[in-house]
């Protein structure tokens, strides 16, 4: 069944960042604007330019305590015998040495970015115009220090136009409610710009007044219908070209792991729809839609829910003690760590902090984690809690505190890796313990072993060793 009303409700009250949050975000914009406008950075500023899911109108409301974030590029005139890497630094210069910015400011390659004490954040890149020949839009990568050339005009025209195909902004509210599936399920790794791109390949001009995008749950369903049948044709990675750069790739931002992985999932929650929608029942539809969605679908509906039983199921498998089998592993891919008991959390071969508590400890340590092919390998890809990995290559563990700072100099770092599963319990490498960094702060730990995995950091003072800090766990499951 469509519900094509609780859809409605979803959105407003769970999916779409809710206007409160917009009203704050704009007015935080324009502050930015005119702080800028008044400041010593060299270069002429032309205009403002929003762009990614805030100008496209597809921004959510972050989940799981997340952060949402919008893109500000500050179009400017070129500086004569300025580099790409100097427009990025200079702009990261003029905001550290603000008093209202200095401790809210990261320098990144493309951007600056303010992060501020709730869950919002900003991104500030400069846009440099008319450089080599007039027209042309370069965004600046200070790490290669280098111009790449840019069209955010145009991917913002494009995805306006794609939704005007729809009735009812269905196309755009469908985009938002798959960026919620992958938020929420955290089943596979797609950035925003190419999710946004591989959706909107999804409908043309001769769909306009069709029933295929009617509502948004039809919207929804044919979407991603079209999206499985186009990736079930590709085995191998495809290109996806930028609509409004053809030379840009943007398929280079997954690995071939990535890309398999989507192709799986995306297939599983389209037959999940396809069962939703074909529901005869409102009860059986509600049950099978928060297969999807998760229990804030059609809130307050006393319905069973397959959630629930696979909770069920988890607690009977942890009765048995940590040696799960693979069904564990398997509920997990399919629904998410969110299944998981509390029990879940503290086995019996985990080991307690041996530091005294100091007399107030942040919960405010965040642990993130890369995968490599190796140890040593080059750079990475990130990973999120939960996402399903292949028993091969590692994952390198970082932290951060308070969303974005490094662990303070005065601290030191110690890291409580625990295995659980049918063969790292058979092998005795259950672990649970305590263990120290291998570069600095990090560690890097092997995928091997089949299982649901957990990382915490907790961080100590050096004068009196006492705990001042530590993270929620870190879930790796490995297929």
């Amino acid at each position: 069944m469509k519900l094509v009303n609780d859809f409605k409700d979803f959105l407003a009250d769970t999916v779409n960042l809710n206007q409160t949050r917009i009203t704050r975000l704009e007015e935080r914009v324009e502050t930015i604007k005119s702080f800028l406008r008044d400041s010593d950075w060299e270069p002429t500023i032309s205009t403002f330019i929003g762009q990614g899911s805030w100008a496209h109108d597809t921004i959510i409301r972050p989940v799981d305590g997340g952060e949402f974030d919008a893109d500000l590029l500050v179009r400017v005139r070129p500086v004569d015998g300025w580099s790409a890497a100097q427009y990025v630094k200079d702009l990261g210069r003029v905001f550290l040495e603000s008093g209202r910015y200095a401790d809210k400011t990261v320098v990144y390659d493309y951007c600056v970015t303010i992060t501020y004490a709730d869950d919002c954040k900003i991104d500030i890149a400069p846009l440099v115009m008319d450089r080599e020949y007039q027209g042309t839009l370069e965004v600046c990568d200070k790490r290669n220090d280098k111009f790449d050339e840019s069209q955010p005009v145009e991917y913002t025209r494009w995805m306006r136009e794609k939704n005007g195909y729809s009735g009812n902004n269905s196309f755009r509210k469908a985009t938002r409610l798959i960026k919620y599936i992958r938020d929420i399920k955290k089943r596979f790794s797609c950035q925003s710009v190419l999710l946004t791109t591989l959706i909107g390949h999804r409908i043309e001009w001769f769909d306009k007044d069709s029933a295929a995008f009617a509502d948004t749950p039809t919207a929804l369903q044919t979407i991603m219908v079209r999206l499985d049948d186009w990736l079930q044709a590709r085995p191998d990675k495809p290109e996806v070209a930028n609509p409004s750069l053809p030379t840009e790739n943007f398929a280079d931002l997954w690995n071939d792991t990535q890309y398999a992985n989507f192709r799986n999932f995306v297939n599983k929650y389209r037959k999940w729809i396809d069962d939703a929608m074909a529901a005869e029942t409102r009860s059986d539809s509600i049950e099978k839609w928060r297969k999807v969605f998760g229990d804030d679908f059609a809130k307050g509906e006393n319905v069973k829910k397959a959630e629930a039983t696979a909770s069920q199921q988890t607690l009977s498998l942890l009765k048995e003690g940590a040696a799960h089998l693979g069904t564990l592993v398997d509920a997990v891919i399919d629904f998410g760590v969110s299944i998981l008991p509390p029990a879940f959390r503290t086995p019996a071969h985990l080991q307690r902090p041996p530091w005294q508590p100091a007399q107030h400890v942040s919960h405010n340590v965040q642990v993130l984690a890369e995968y490599r092919s190796s140890q040593s390998s080059g750079r990475g890809h990130p990973v999120n809690s939960g996402e399903a990995l292949p028993p091969q290559g590692g994952l390198w563990f970082d932290l951060r505190v308070n969303k974005f700072q490094m662990v303070p100099a005065d601290c030191y770092v110690r890291w409580r890796i625990t295995n659980t599963g049918a063969v790292a319990m058979a092998l005795k490498k259950g672990r649970g313990g305590f263990e120290k960094p291998n570069d600095r702060n990090r560690r890097w730990e092997s995928l091997q072993y089949r299982g649901v995995h957990m990382a915490e950091a907790f961080v100590i003072r050096r004068s009196d060793d006492q705990l001042v800090g530590f993270s929620e766990p870190f879930y790796v499951v490995i297929k």
